[in-house]
């Protein structure tokens, strides 16, 4: 496994002989969600405090950057850092804010020249250094990730860290059993992902959309279920691997005609799979239950509808009740588990879901790669 060792606040503090009067970069993901205009959750802004507060104790000055939305590579004002800057500069009073990086198409192409921009000032007055502290997009080689600390004395801030040493702990040196569960769409968008855990865990759990093409490969129908036929043969060889995997053995489907229905693995023509069924929720639960050690990706089925989010409200009670570590692997289980009033109950809730699986699959990140090198 690669090393996941980076430079903390207190290395880059001491690399520059104190922090006062130093103008800091702080790359930030605020990419947080709206409704009506407005933040519906500010947890990704209350996240960077730790790191905002440390460097303003030490008379820093501070900058943040962030992307927000997909402006592709132009100035959009559905998507300008002013609809942030309210809740931010009430959480942190004393810092300043660069407009959206992805209003400049150099941040998504890894641009010498926006790097160059970025560790200049932006134009201010030029950084003396540079700290890393967006989990969420540190699997991106994007300029304002990987090109700063080329520059700059550079540094993980406080929720980077973190990340960091509760995922590669728990790559690298689990409390046993381990158990992860994988939901979600599509297996070709996990197949790295399934086969890396493979090799650490004890037992993988696999539902969400995803399940029915492993289904499938064992001889199921399964009707008009979301289904890659080009990853059966892929689904066919991991299940006869040998390895300890738990799939939903009973289904919540949807007819064409809008009838919501209880099956086993196997579902008629035209009927579609959109939860685990109760049997499987329970199994998944006794599962758990059985764990030291729980990693979750992937929501169980179309928990945005009421009518089919009992399965991954079922897991996340389990995992709520459960005395062993658990780890949400941000993305949907994340918003599942805030959405269910769960937050609380699990020890670590990761910001970056892209990140969390490519950290578990490569074990390291082009964003800590950069601050090591």
């Amino acid at each position: 496994m690669t090393n996941l060792s980076i430079p903390t606040l207190e290395d880059l503090e001491s690399s520059i002989g104190g922090l006062e009067n130093k103008r800091v970069l702080v790359r930030c993901d605020f990419n947080v969600p709206l409704r009506n205009g407005e933040i519906a959750d500010d947890l990704r802004i209350k996240a960077a405090i730790p790191t905002v507060s440390w460097l303003i104790e030490r008379s820093a000055e501070v900058v943040l950057c962030t992307h927000f939305g997909r402006p592709e590579g132009k100035p959009d004002p559905r998507f300008s850092i002013e609809i942030l800057r309210g809740r931010v500069e009430e959480l942190a009073p004393s810092v300043e804010l660069i407009e959206n990086l992805r209003f400049n198409p150099g941040e998504t192409a890894n641009s010498p020249e926006f790097v160059r921009f970025l560790v200049e000032g932006a134009g201010g007055a030029p950084f003396d250094a540079y700290v890393n502290d967006a989990f969420g997009v540190s699997h991106r080689a994007h300029a304002s990730v990987v090109g700063p600390p080329m520059m700059l004395p550079s540094a993980a801030g406080r929720l980077l860290q973190r990340e960091v040493e509760v995922l590669g702990a728990m790559r690298s040196s689990p409390q046993r059993p381990f158990l992860a569960v994988l939901g979600g769409a599509k297996v070709s968008d996990k197949l790295g992902v399934i086969e890396a855990l493979l090799e650490v865990v004890d037992r993988l759990i696999i539902g969400g959309g995803m399940c029915f093409t492993f289904l499938k490969a064992l001889g199921n129908s399964v009707g008009d279920s979301l289904c890659e036929d080009d990853q059966v043969d892929t689904c066919k060889r991991i299940l006869e691997s040998g390895a300890s995997i738990l799939l939903p053995s009973d289904i919540t489907a949807l007819s064409p005609e809008g009838e919501v229905r209880q099956m086993g693995r196997s579902m008629p023509d035209g009927w579609k799979g959109l939860d685990i069924g109760p049997g499987s929720a329970a199994e998944f639960g006794d599962a758990v239950l059985d764990a030291k050690t729980v990693f979750w990706n992937g929501p169980m089925g179309m928990f945005e509808d009421p009518r089919f989010a009992a399965g991954t409200a079922a897991l996340a009670q389990s995992l709520a009740d459960t005395r062993a570590i658990t780890v949400v692997g941000g993305g949907d289980s994340a918003a599942a588990v805030t959405e269910f009033g769960l937050s609380p109950y699990m020890d670590h809730i990761s910001t970056g879901g892209g990140a969390s699986l490519e950290v578990l699959e490569l074990g390291d990140l082009p964003g800590l790669a950069a601050l090591r090198n």
